[in-house]
């Protein structure tokens, strides 16, 4: 990359990076080329609607069948494998030159629109190969851009309303507390009970949410789920899960550690998801108490949109049926 030279007034740093990007383009699509009938190109912080891959599926399925000389499907980027030679030859021979959708653009016009036409009759042709599903099947969520200091607020308002919060009505009682203080009427309780999501103020190292059950239940498998798609950076990452046992427990697993105050550590929250999920092991059942311990100063809020709590019952009874 230390050959680049720079193009379209841009600082250099930038269009390393643009450059690097068509390359990486050229080299995916490559790579994916013989493996499939058809190429989809998706950003990483999307949210999708249910049955994305099947609809997708379909509409190419239709156009094909309808006879559409089709190139782009635009759900992000879906392409046939047969054609991505293509635009592989494209983005490595100008891949110094221009962003990757730029020469998309240049492309198709370079394949269908004519000079002695206007404007108006190019768009018309790039329409019939150049297709859009509606509604949109894909919403991106993520407000830091790749490049250093560019923020972007990207809505689809095709994709519909975004989900803030995943009910679980059915978890079982128990009596929430938290030391963190919520914002309005987002309580950890509320939460619990799906009837919104919780938002926390600025957590630090010491606090906790904690669920007490009455009597003690056989836990089987716990599920939380931190931040949403309007604030996505307000996710959990320093927090242990852990459980307080009805019964002493005489021989303790080996993975497992044990607090000053006699919970056992069970798991904790994954770093780019902000998520814990895990199973309770049987010999640690039935337990009084499952607990959210933070371990670390946090310079966010906090929010938790999805409790999801099981017990062996629910297990076995889901399995039945």
């Amino acid at each position: 990359m230390s050959s680049i030279r720079q193009t379209l007034g841009d600082p250099i740093d930038r269009v390393r990076w643009r450059s690097k990007q068509n390359l990486d383009f050229g080299y995916l699509m490559m790579y994916c080329q013989p493996k499939g009938t058809y190429y989809v190109q998706l950003e990483d912080d999307i949210l999708t609607k249910p049955a994305y891959l099947t609809k997708m599926k379909n509409f190419a399925v239709k156009a094909s069948l309808q006879k559409k000389e089709w190139l782009i499907l635009d759900f992000c980027k879906m392409f046939k494998s047969v054609d991505l030679s293509m635009f592989i030859i494209f983005f490595v021979i100008f891949h110094n030159d221009k962003p990757v959708d730029w020469l998309l653009e240049h492309l198709i016009q370079t394949k269908l629109c004519r000079f002695d036409r206007d404007l108006k009759d190019c768009k018309k042709q790039k329409d019939l190969v150049w297709l859009h599903h509606k509604p949109s099947l894909f919403q991106h969520i993520g407000t830091h851009s790749s490049l250093k200091g560019k923020v972007q607020k990207l809505r689809d308002r095709g994709f519909g309303k975004l989900s803030l919060y995943y009910a679980h009505k059915d978890n079982p009682m128990a009596i929430v507390s938290t030391t963190l203080k919520h914002y309005k009427s987002h309580s950890i309780e509320r939460c619990y009970f799906g009837d919104t999501f919780f938002w926390g103020m600025t957590p630090k190292a010491g606090d906790n949410i904690t669920f007490t059950f009455d009597p003690p239940i056989p836990l089987e498998r716990y599920f939380f789920r931190t931040a949403n798609s309007e604030h996505p950076e307000d996710k959990l990452i320093d927090a242990t899960v852990e459980v307080l046992p009805l019964y002493t427990v005489s021989k303790i697993p080996n993975h497992l550690s044990v607090t000053s105050d006699g919970y056992y550590v069970i798991g904790g929250f994954r770093i780019m998801k902000g998520m814990a999920n895990g199973f309770v092991p049987h010999v640690l059942s039935p337990v009084k108490q499952l607990r959210i311990s933070i371990t670390a100063d946090s310079d966010r809020w906090l929010i938790i949109n999805e409790i999801l709590i099981k017990t062996f019952k629910d297990e076995i009874e889901t399995l039945m049926k």
